[in-house]
């Protein structure tokens, strides 16, 4: 990323707009009641948009998918491939599909890497950079100049995208593996840790593998080297699209590990990336608790999902428009009020 993107982002910290935004929700308050975990999540909107009055517009999906190289080493399950699990999404056969369209939020799949071909239809924005990464047993998963056209190719999409909210998920064989080695690497976690089921832990074979692709690429620790050793196109899409995203002051609802490594390389990149973001989750395992504390963030809702990475974002999209609603549609009295702080507030 260009230094001068990198200076585009900037922390939302701003004191005297956090106290005002408090203070006309205390002053809500005192007629309508309190309106809990509601009240900081509109003042963070506040804050990310530096108005009194934050309006979310024209909510974007993106579903990144891509194939991994790594599945080779057979720790994958057996079931349906990456492809049939997008053209499932792009049929409408999820209830992902259903939430985002009953929702109103855009919903478009992006070919990051599949190593299918699949022909042009409704819904996909084919960006394929190669078909599936190599398997980063025995090599990097992408080389880093294949990592840098992912990221750019990310900031190219969200750059092009209308409205101010973009929220960020991944799909693909294999992701949350990758995404748990990046994890590790950059967060100095265990990957066992990151892919705790709950249910019971990561399979011995799937452990060996990984531990054997740590070895592999053991000096590794520049953060888009760390994501061209282990992780996947779509995770360096993301990279690249919530970059932009903070740069032009949108809001990102990171939903499921991959992204959550996506993010963590992104903020390795430009630290206050991660002062636009919230998270959503779509599955309860105890690895994304693990993720999310690498951020010091709980989701928005837990909701005992076990679904397709994007699923708790589109739920929780209502949610964040209230939130938003709350500071700048409610009724004011006669003065609708300032959107930008004053000598008079």
């Amino acid at each position: 990323m260009p230094p001068v993107q990198r200076s585009l982002i900037a922390p939302t910290a701003h004191p005297r707009l956090e106290d005002a935004l408090r203070q006309k929700l205390q002053r809500r308050g005192e007629t309508a009641g309190s309106l809990g975990e509601l009240e900081p999540l509109a003042v963070r909107l506040g804050l990310i948009q530096n108005t009194l009055k934050p309006r979310l517009k024209q909510p974007q999906l993106l579903v990144f998918a891509g194939d991994h190289g790594l599945v080779v080493e057979g720790f994958a399950p057996r079931g349906a491939t990456t492809l049939v699990q997008v053209q499932h999404l792009l049929a409408g056969r999820l209830p992902l599909a259903v939430f985002a369209f009953i929702h109103g939020l855009t919903l478009n799949v992006v070919d990051a890497g599949l190593a299918d071909h699949i022909g042009p239809c409704p819904g996909l924005l084919q960006r394929k950079i190669g078909f599936g990464t190599r398997n980063a047993r025995v090599a990097a998963a992408m080389t880093v100049d294949q990592a840098h056209a992912a990221v750019r190719a990310g900031m190219e999409i969200a750059d092009a995208l209308p409205g101010n909210v973009l929220a960020c998920a991944g799909l693909g064989i294999g992701s949350h593996e990758s995404a748990a080695l990046v994890l590790g690497r950059l967060g100095d976690l265990p990957v066992e840790a990151l892919l705790h089921t709950g249910s019971a832990p990561a399979a011995p074979l799937t452990l060996a593998v990984l531990d054997a692709v740590r070895s592999r690429h053991e000096q590794v620790a520049d953060p888009v080297e760390v994501i061209a050793a282990f992780g996947g196109y779509e995770m360096a899409m993301m990279v690249g699209a919530m970059l932009v995203s903070a740069s032009k002051r949108h809001l990102i609802v990171v939903d499921g590990l991959p992204a959550c490594a996506a993010l963590l390389v992104a903020s390795r990149i430009a630290a206050a990336v991660t002062d636009y973001v919230v998270f959503a989750r779509s599955h309860g395992q105890p690895g994304l608790d693990e993720a999310l504390g690498l951020f010091h963030a709980t989701a928005l809702l837990e909701l005992g999902l076990e679904s397709t990475d994007g699923t708790g974002a589109a739920l929780a999209w209502p949610l964040l428009h209230s939130a938003a609603a709350l500071l700048t549609e409610v009724a004011e009295g006669d003065d609708p009020g300032p959107s930008q702080l004053g000598t008079t507030l």
